[in-house]
């Protein structure tokens, strides 16, 4: 399966509103979703390790996620019930939070799904953040910069780019390179929607070779072309 394709695996689907549960150490492999959404946590707990980086979730917890975002799964003892709630991409404050009561807004997404998303958004609380390794540090660096030397960074620590490609592939079911693809690929999305520049100077602001390398880019990932990125804006 392709880094940046969406998985064909039968129990990778795209993310319904609604209540999903999942079974004790169940395992999602990585996937990619078109929509923005919310996942709320009812019950049991899980680590997503995406394109936002590493996140442990617990009830309460609150993960957001932009639209064409990939991550995987990996489910705890207990498993896991979360609520899928729809959002936008422009309802992004933060990317994790927590809410005091999750399974009040479940009973509300039974009768208004949209009122429970507006509630859940205006409740959130901000989530601190967990101590992180060298493969989430490394992930933060390439969200920060796209354009970050991979071998200059494992050498700033002492290791070696090897060993860095596999163990961040353990950890996030990507490797660095593609990982660091996405996130150019993702700032150029955002740039050809939020401006007028010319498509040419987006990539080149973005690290792309040319235009066309861009364009392709984005048509893998997001499956449409840059200027019907630009009309739907």
């Amino acid at each position: 399966m392709s880094d940046l394709e969406r998985s064909s695996h039968p129990d990778v689907r795209e993310a319904e509103p609604g209540r999903m549960r999942h079974a004790p150490r169940e395992t999602l492999p990585r996937h990619l979703h078109d929509h923005a959404f919310a996942a709320v946590v009812l019950a049991g707990g899980y680590v997503e390790a995406g394109d936002t980086g590493r996140h442990w979730m617990e009830a309460g917890d609150v993960l957001l996620h932009r639209a064409w975002e990939s991550h995987l799964d990996r489910f705890g003892r207990r498993g896991a019930e979360v609520l899928v709630l729809e959002i936008g991409d422009r309802d992004m404050r933060w990317l994790a939070g927590r809410v005091a009561d999750p399974d009040a807004l479940a009973r509300l997404a039974e009768r208004d799904p949209a009122q429970a998303a507006r509630r859940m958004l205006a409740e959130l609380k901000p989530k601190p953040d967990r101590p992180a390794d060298w493969p989430d540090q490394l992930a933060r660096a390439l969200n920060d910069d796209p354009a970050l030397s991979l071998g200059a960074w494992a050498q700033a620590r002492g290791l070696h780019l090897g060993s860095v490609s596999r163990g961040f592939r353990q950890v996030f079911g990507t490797t660095p390179v593609a990982f660091r693809l996405v996130q150019r690929t993702r700032r150029a999305i955002e740039a050809v929607r939020g401006s007028a520049e010319p498509l040419s100077l987006v990539a080149q602001d973005c690290g792309f070779a040319d235009q066309a390398h861009m364009s392709r880019a984005i048509q893998r990932l997001a499956r449409t072309t840059p200027a019907a990125l630009r009309r739907a804006a």
